[in-house]
């Protein structure tokens, strides 16, 4: 597969497996593993590498909506044109059970080398059978343990996925679980081979997802150039993935759906979600667990020594917020040819939308950047605010978070072309210092700034996007 790239510690662990599974002299030798990750980041596409690498015997089968019965058929009809020896008899039988039809797959498995099952939307059978789980366990652990397969489980579903594997399920224990992130930072600008400032702004608009950096790759554009030819494409990777997703995410909880794009929108607070959603408390309540739970909306607390209630809700995927801020209000005008609308809401609003949006990523890679103490190796990061945003601090190290027992960094971002960070962003920072709980005037302080600093930086840790980049 030309032009696959990344995934690298990903590709080694599944090789791994495979290699133990090869080579286990135990009665036991077969392994399962359950990968999740977001939609379109690429978890597919991973193992289809990864199969095209290890060219072992294999079959990939992609779970769908629909029945019980139909899923069935797909499966043999997908085993049939495997490249498993023998696999031609499954033109032949009539398959009415999961069990029947795993039992009989790994019959037919050459016994003397390694063999792939690939079960891709594992969550869908899941959803079709109550029983399935239950059945995987059982063919799992009287049939496929004994033999050299490797089961591969993919889901995007990420709360289902990971219930999976835990305490009181039927497969509890019995899977390793690998987590697919989107493309990282330093992937995205492999692929798009732009200047290091402007990684981080691909990285915004793609979210690291695969396809759209594909799309953008083979364009061989800069960030304006693609930005106003694939948002004036209704059909391009970058317009019609968030569709995809929450289509997948929510085909029938039109509530949950509502309340992430007022989120996506730019409102963070509870009262201004609630308002802006005209929502009742209890439904508001309900979507937002659900938005939480499946991992699209993240829930911050502001981070200092003294508790807080002040919660701020944000959209986890970097392209999911692009694309519920600009595209999903701009579809209709994207329809009817008038893209360049839209583009010009993004040029007029990018410089502070990016400034926010940033945030989490640049925590990120402080969070791999900054060492922790000798007493406490492990740190976090956040930020703080109050409900008046006075202040308003972008960056906090504590070594725990939502209330911490010791600050140890206080920082600001700077994240604009032109302006450097100088005396009086330095001078604004001093002053944020002494306000945070917990801080003192000796508490390290951290400057990050897309174009350097002009003012005195001695008692300053300054991070340029050449560092930040380094951290992937």
């Amino acid at each position: 597969m030309a032009g696959f790239v990344g995934r690298g510690a990903q590709l080694g662990q599944l090789r791994k497996i495979l290699k133990e599974v090869a080579t286990d002299a135990d009665s036991k030798p077969g392994r399962a593993l359950l990968i999740r990750g977001r939609r379109r980041v690429g978890k597919s596409r991973l193992v289809e590498e990864f199969l095209t690498q290890a060219d072992v015997p294999h079959v990939f089968f992609t779970a769908s909506k629909h029945t019980a019965e139909e899923e069935l058929k797909l499966f043999s009809v997908a085993v049939a044109r495997s490249n498993v020896p023998g696999a031609a008899i499954f033109n032949d039988v009539s398959i009415t059970t999961w069990e029947s039809a795993l039992s009989l797959l790994i019959g037919i498995l050459p016994v003397s080398q390694p063999s792939v099952i690939v079960i891709d939307e594992l969550p869908y059978l899941m959803d079709k059978n109550e029983a399935f789980e239950g059945t995987l366990q059982k063919v799992f652990d009287r049939e496929l343990s004994k033999h050299r397969i490797l089961l591969i489980g993919i889901g995007s579903d990420l709360a289902m996925m990971e219930a999976l594997n835990e305490h009181g399920r039927p497969f509890y224990h019995r899977a390793t679980e690998m987590v697919i992130p989107p493309l990282n930072p330093a992937e995205v600008g492999q692929m798009l081979n732009i200047d290091t400032a402007d990684v981080f702004d691909a990285y915004l608009v793609t979210g690291g997802l695969p396809l759209i950096c594909k799309e953008w790759q083979l364009a061989g554009l800069t960030f304006w150039d693609y930005l106003e030819q694939h948002i004036s494409n209704e059909t391009s990777a970058l317009n019609v993935s968030g569709n995809f997703s929450l289509n997948a995410e929510f085909p029938s909880d039109a509530l949950a759906r509502e309340v992430l794009t007022t989120i996506g929108s730019g409102e963070r607070a509870y009262s201004k979600i609630e308002s802006t959603a005209g929502l009742t408390r209890g439904s508001l309540s309900r979507a937002l667990t659900i938005l939480t739970e499946k991992r699209i909306v993240t829930a911050d607390l502001p981070l200092s020594t003294k508790p807080s209630t002040a919660k701020r809700y944000r959209v986890s995927d970097s392209y999911l917020r692009f694309w519920l801020n600009f595209l999903e209000p701009g579809s209709a005008e994207i329809a009817r040819g008038r893209g360049d609308a839209v583009l010009a809401r993004v040029r007029e609003s990018w410089t502070s939308y990016r400034g926010r949006a940033i945030e989490p990523i640049i925590r990120e890679a402080l969070d791999r950047l900054l060492p922790g103490q000798s007493s406490n190796p492990k740190i976090v990061l956040g930020g703080y605010w109050t409900r008046s945003n006075d202040p308003e601090i972008d960056i906090v190290v504590a070594d725990k978070s939502p209330v911490a027992n010791n600050i140890l960094g206080v920082g600001s971002i700077k994240w604009l072309e032109t302006a450097p960070f100088d005396n009086g962003d330095y001078a604004k920072l001093i002053k944020h210092r002494s306000q945070l709980p917990g801080a003192t005037a000796a508490t390290p302080l951290i400057i990050v700034s897309r174009s350097g600093c002009t003012s005195s930086t001695q008692q300053a840790q300054v991070f340029t996007p050449d560092d930040l980049l380094a951290a992937w």
